[in-house]
């Protein structure tokens, strides 16, 4: 059975199973306790099969503490770079990420589960990659600073930001889970005539970001030494980063 719960911190809304002892709010991972009546577990090892539940109960709770981080996703920490229109983000440190979202959910091309995949990578980036999250930029449409709504304008001051000022040993990441699409390529620069592009928000009325622009944004300032990984999921993707080289394994 699953109880609709309300995060305290970050006002996500999300479901949880009442079996459950401490729940972990999958936006800003806060640890929630569980504080809905529960028939009694049986002697023979409760939930956990275990003789022991309550001290099993204890290392969970333990373990979910340890993996907390330390600072919830949000704007407190962050200093924009005012050549993105923003305001001011602390030092940018080597390790950065931008991590973007479409649902379209007011729309009837709406996608699921994309939300779901920016803080899977999020946790990903901080648990095994030694990522902050006082250096990552998070975009959806869920947030509530209007400027980490993934507008098209929001997005490419994002990915400005990403880049500003890299230096030889920093490591980028820029992910994004939405909508792609193409469009005729008018600068006679595509092998197949086509210009892939992402979808943010707004497209339908500010346009799409062409992968001409993402080029010359996230690509071209890259100074030697700095590495960049952009993960791109969505369709016709292949080669929105416009790269030189490409491996096509067909």
């Amino acid at each position: 059975m699953e109880i609709k719960i309300i995060c305290h911190r970050c006002k996500q809304k999300f479901s949880a199973s009442t079996t459950t002892e401490i729940i972990i709010c999958p936006q800003c991972r806060t640890v929630i306790p569980n504080r809905t009546p529960r028939k009694q577990s049986p002697p023979s090892g409760g939930d956990y099969g275990s003789s022991i539940p309550s001290l099993i109960g204890n290392l969970l709770k333990k373990l979910c503490q340890a993996l907390k981080p330390a600072t919830a996703p949000g704007l407190s920490s962050f200093v924009y770079p005012k050549s993105c229109g923003l305001d001011n983000v602390g030092a940018l440190g080597n390790k950065r990420a931008v991590l973007c979202g479409v649902s379209y959910k007011k729309w009837k091309y709406k996608l699921k589960g994309t939300i779901n995949d920016v803080f899977n990578m999020r946790d990903l980036l901080i648990r095994y990659y030694e990522y902050r999250d006082e250096n990552m930029l998070i975009l959806t449409e869920e947030q509530p600073d209007a400027r980490l709504i993934p507008t098209k304008a929001n997005i490419e001051s994002s990915l400005k930001w990403l880049v500003k000022d890299c230096r030889s040993g920093d490591s980028l990441v820029f992910y994004y889970s939405g909508h792609g699409l193409r469009q005729p390529d008018f600068e006679g620069d595509e092998i197949d005539g086509f210009d892939e592009t992402i979808c943010p928000v707004d497209f339908l009325k500010e346009g799409m970001i062409v992968d001409n622009d993402i080029y010359a944004t996230i690509v071209q300032p890259l100074t030697e030494g700095v590495r960049l990984h952009a993960i791109v999921d969505a369709c016709h993707s292949g080669t929105i980063l416009d790269l030189e080289h490409y491996y096509d394994n067909k």
